[in-house]
């Protein structure tokens, strides 16, 4: 296993139930995993890629918030796991992340934002969420998302069914969710 330092287990009433959550520590970096006591031979997972502008700040450039907010719903009802994987605008940072919105101000899509940034469309891995499912002994999930490299990315678990997150376009991130599914290949 990596070198993860993992914190104790906690209950975190929510909105949507009570979960259990805990922190792994990778470097500077921190990632939670958000839980119900009922995992499951073959448990729903969600990797959660952080957005603090949607997730904390309500922004409407994204579906991001939302989809949290379903996830959180969804596994409330039916058990599993959240990784809450930070790695801001697909890990670019804040910073380069404002910047990229400066430029989608100007007409670029959030591709061509982050290729004028000198980033990847996705700079984002996944090897702490595979450590992360390893620490819970899980083999076999249920993926709770719309992006194809994260099914693609987990090589240490199977992936038994994918499941989708349905959100309604709004007038600020309809040409967004038209970039994510022509030019990254998500599944809306």
């Amino acid at each position: 296993m990596r070198q993860v330092e993992i914190s104790k287990v906690a209950k975190l009433p929510t909105k949507y139930g009570i979960f259990n959550i805990q922190a792994f520590k990778e470097g500077d970096r921190e990632h939670l995993a958000l839980f119900t006591d009922n995992l499951g031979e073959t448990p729903i997972v969600r990797i959660h890629s952080e957005c603090l502008t949607g997730d904390a700040l309500s922004s409407k450039k994204c579906d991001c918030g939302e989809q949290l907010s379903f996830a959180q719903e969804f596994i409330g009802k039916k058990g599993g796991m959240i990784i809450y994987h930070r790695q801001e605008g697909r890990n670019i940072g804040l910073l380069g992340k404002v910047n990229a919105y400066a430029l989608q101000d100007k007409g670029f899509d959030t591709v061509e934002a982050n290729h004028q940034l000198g980033f990847k469309a996705d700079e984002r891995t996944y090897e702490i969420v595979e450590t992360i499912l390893e620490h819970f002994k899980i083999k076999k999930i249920r993926l709770l998302t719309n992006n194809p490299k994260k099914m693609s990315s987990l090589s240490s678990v199977e992936i038994v069914e994918r499941i989708p997150i349905r959100i309604v376009s709004n007038p600020y991130n309809e040409d967004y969710l038209n970039v994510k599914k022509s030019q990254l290949g998500h599944l809306l």
